[in-house]
């Protein structure tokens, strides 16, 4: 693709606006400007051209909570199949991630991390950001489907060595902050930039609330694995709900949540404290079986995934196209819905690029089709396959 190029005929949609019959101009990897319809200036309509064909342009999607994609992820150890997950999440509209390991001893997080680190930088499609741990300072009483054997106690010692196993490239980790010694693996990870994600997780309204002050202020797929809300204690979730400065990741595939709370949700939480991820686990999008995650063989049923041995949830089949799809559907906006698949993860992850349709920014955009479904991604302006 020319570097100096339009893309034409698009509904472009920011976090605040739609603009219908829109052009889009790419200059050298970069947003160069937006203009609306009838406003494109007459020397630029000799450029070469991408027609959306009515078309709807998005910032690229960013996921922040993923375990792998098409059979590739990061559970393997392997650098390979990282790069392969990158790959394939460029196909279906994803142009940032962060691979989430499972719950682990320490030692064995050591382990993988030191394999996968030198997949960072070496990316063919989708951005990785940095490592999502999930875990392994977790609460035994909110394991979820992680195994009880992997879950640590609070070691800060333990915390340092996975840092540096993954020479820092660590975004976020999910955590219990009610877990007695935890508060040194807090500071040490907020005075290192890391997003502290409060999840599998036992604390009551208390307990999650003393977390916040200390620098927990996201939940980890809201409502699932933590202390319910109830009119008495309103637990981890309620204060999810009731404090405006606490934000949250949903899973918005309309299973690990149901869709009115999905909708409810976007009444009572800020629009910028919502970012959907998908939490897809390692088969999904993989053609053939047998499908296996975390070392478990699981069907897909419901549209989720579900642990052979015993039919319990083990995770996401969504994509982040279908979340956004299905955000739609449940009464977000089109702003509204990229604000949570695109810009609000963005700034959570700490990027330079705040991910809109803005002049300036790089140019990785999706364009989708009527149904939500990408049909073109451009990574810095360069058309990705698809």
């Amino acid at each position: 693709m020319n570097a100096n190029f339009l893309i034409t005929n698009v509904c472009a949609v920011t976090p605040h606006d739609t603009f219908q019959n829109a052009s889009l101009w790419i200059q050298d990897g970069k947003i160069c400007r937006l203009f609306s319809e009838g406003e494109l200036p007459a020397e630029l309509k000799k450029l070469p051209r991408v027609d959306g064909k009515n078309g709807i342009l998005v910032p690229g999607f960013i996921d922040l909570h993923i375990h792998g994609y098409a059979g590739f992820g990061p559970e393997s150890a392997d650098p390979l199949s990282l790069l392969n997950m990158s790959r394939e999440l460029a196909r279906m509209g994803v142009t940032a991630f962060c691979p989430t390991l499972y719950c682990a001893q320490p030692q064995e997080m050591e382990m993988r991390l030191k394999k996968l680190r030198p997949a960072l930088g070496n990316e063919t499609g989708a951005h990785i950001i940095g490592f999502h741990l999930e875990g392994p300072f977790i609460s035994p009483k909110k394991p979820g489907v992680m195994k009880p054997q992997d879950i640590a106690a609070p070691n800060l010692d333990a915390f340092k060595r996975i840092y540096e196993a993954a020479d820092g490239k660590i975004t976020a980790v999910t955590l219990a902050p009610e877990l007695p010694g935890i508060e040194p693996v807090i500071n040490f990870a907020r005075e290192n930039g890391i997003l502290l994600q409060a999840g599998h997780t036992d604390s009551t309204y208390d307990e999650f609330l003393l977390g916040a002050a200390r620098g927990v202020t996201h939940t980890t797929h809201l409502f699932n694995a933590m202390r319910p809300f109830t009119h008495r204690e309103p637990g981890a979730a309620g204060a999810a709900l009731m404090h405006p400065g606490i934000s949250c990741e949903i899973i918005a595939d309309g299973v690990h949540i149901h869709p009115d709370v999905i909708s409810f949700l976007r009444t009572v939480k800020p629009i910028e404290n919502i970012t959907a991820v998908t939490d897809a686990l390692l088969p999904t999008g993989q053609k053939e079986g047998p499908f296996n995650a975390n070392g478990e063989e699981v069907v897909l049923s419901g549209g989720v995934w579900k642990r052979k041995a015993d039919g319990v949830i083990a995770g996401s089949a969504l994509t982040m196209a279908r979340a956004f799809k299905n955000l739609v559907n449940y009464g977000f906006t089109l702003p509204q819905a990229v604000q949570c698949t695109s810009t609000n993860p963005a700034r959570l992850a700490g990027l330079s690029n705040p991910s809109t349709l803005e002049e300036g920014t790089p140019a990785d955009i999706v364009l989708l089709n009527a149904e939500f479904e990408p049909i073109q991604v451009f990574m810095s302006g360069n058309p990705g396959k698809h």
